[in-house]
């Protein structure tokens, strides 16, 4: 009871301050204060349209809004989501390109599940929707799943991606992005020792903690400092009676939400105010810059407790990944059973979630993959959010994925080209970043 009092009291502190951001707002608007030449209206009607806005993300899973793409014979073509498999943890979708012949480059992005959806790699697919078949791991709300459905902790997430690989079939290039990173590793492994034909052609692993010691961050440290009775008694909820999951233990996204933006309060702080004080001028707009980032960043989904309690024991604590000890359901998973494959390495200079050395770790763990199928790249000074979603993923990484899939998965000639890039060039723009490429979404 507890700790759904303790939910329950975050969720109405919140609901309270989108009230008042309303409230503010509706006040600063009366028509009555323009009479009065005072600033202070503006400014108090503009804190309450910023408020409003900002507090009442925090419980909506964004739209995917993936824009029509321009196909080569000139006309648009319109973007469907549809679900492909679906699970009670998370579904597998397909986001299918309308009149046009599925593409051979065959590509499934597996989404972290950290406290943001999924759609925060909404440019991540808008990117790749040009040039390759996309799939999506879409995860679910712990809050709106009932507790009837049972747990799910790290191997239940490997397990999915075992389901999801074994569907799309052998031609399938896996994209991995932070989090998942060690466990699409893994589920790699079980592939290629249970079912060898069923593995991907290839495994891109994107900032991810695969050997969360090689290399110190704020997180790691955070993990090997606190005990797991004491992160389970400050951090552990139960979802409270408004929701389908009322019951179900959780990592609340709120509380998720409230470190995220503690790790870089004071570049958030000056954004926020800034936002305000463009607002009162009339110079912010519905899809500017910072609302089209927060209203991403502020939307944040609870994670059940098992998921987020083995991640850290079993991940950061006890380095299972890291020193080829991971089991699943008891049975060992054997990462240098991985011969077949194809692995990439992608990671930040300046990334300090994930820091470099920590995702790399994972070409020397596949001991038994051909030195010329291991590919690493390291992108000077882009954040975490960059190398997948930034201007270092558009400029510089997006072509060396393509290059790299198209190089290990017998894509037809006719293909290989388009992606190419010229030997030995440089891009002026390497290792620059959007304004909100440092903004530590902790995934």
């Amino acid at each position: 009871m507890k700790g759904i009092v303790s939910y329950d009291a975050m969720e109405t502190i919140r609901n309270t301050n989108e009230w008042l951001g309303a409230t503010a707002r509706a006040m600063g608007s009366y028509p009555a204060f323009a009479l009065v030449p005072n600033p202070a209206f503006h400014l108090l009607s503009a804190w309450g349209r910023v408020t409003e806005r900002s507090f009442s993300r925090m419980v909506m899973k964004p739209d995917w809004e993936i824009p029509s793409i321009v196909g080569e014979d000139g006309q648009d073509h319109i973007i469907y989501v549809e679900p492909e498999l679906k699970r009670p943890f998370g579904d597998l979708i397909h986001f299918r390109v309308a009149r046009r012949d599925p593409m051979p480059r065959k590509v499934l992005l597996v989404a972290p599940m950290s406290g943001h959806y999924a759609t925060l790699m909404r440019s991540t697919v808008i990117s790749l929707l040009p040039d390759c078949e996309v799939y999506v791991t879409d995860w679910h709300n712990a809050r709106d799943i009932p507790v009837s459905e049972g747990k799910f902790d790290i191997e239940d997430y490997t397990s999915y991606l075992v389901d999801f690989i074994k569907h799309l079939g052998p031609d399938t290039n896996v994209i991995a992005v932070c989090q998942p990173a060690p466990l699409a590793l893994a589920a790699t492994a079980i592939l290629a020792a249970e079912d060898p034909k069923a593995q991907p052609r290839t495994l891109t692993l994107i900032g991810g903690p695969v050997d969360p010691d090689a290399a110190a961050t704020e997180v790691t440290d955070f993990g090997n400092r606190i005990t797991m009775g004491e992160l389970e008694h400050l951090v552990i909820q139960s979802v409270g009676f408004k929701y389908r999951g009322a019951g179900r233990m959780v990592y609340p996204g709120l509380a998720q939400l409230g470190s995220f933006i503690a790790m870089n309060a004071e570049s958030h702080s000056r954004a926020f105010i800034n936002q305000i004080f463009a607002e009162a001028r009339g110079t912010a707009s519905d899809a500017d810059k910072h609302n089209k980032f927060y209203d991403e960043y502020l939307a944040v989904m609870d994670m059940t407790a098992e998921f987020y309690l083995s991640t850290v024991e079993r991940i950061f604590k006890n380095l299972e990944i890291a020193q080829n000890r991971f089991t699943v359901n008891g049975t060992p998973v054997d990462i240098s059973k991985i011969t077949d494959v194809a692995v990439m390495t992608v990671e930040g200079g300046n990334d300090d979630i994930s820091a470099p050395g920590q995702c790399v770790a994972a070409l020397d763990l596949c001991s038994g993959v051909p030195a010329d199928k291991k590919v690493q790249h390291l992108e000077p000074g882009a954040g975490h959010y960059g190398i997948f979603a930034g201007k270092s993923w558009r400029l510089n990484i997006r072509p060396l994925v393509l290059d790299f899939i198209d190089e290990n998965a017998a894509l037809p000639d006719s293909i290989k080209p388009k992606r190419r890039r010229k030997e030995g060039a440089k891009n002026p723009d390497c290792g620059s970043v959007d304004t909100m490429d440092d903004g530590k979404i902790a995934v």
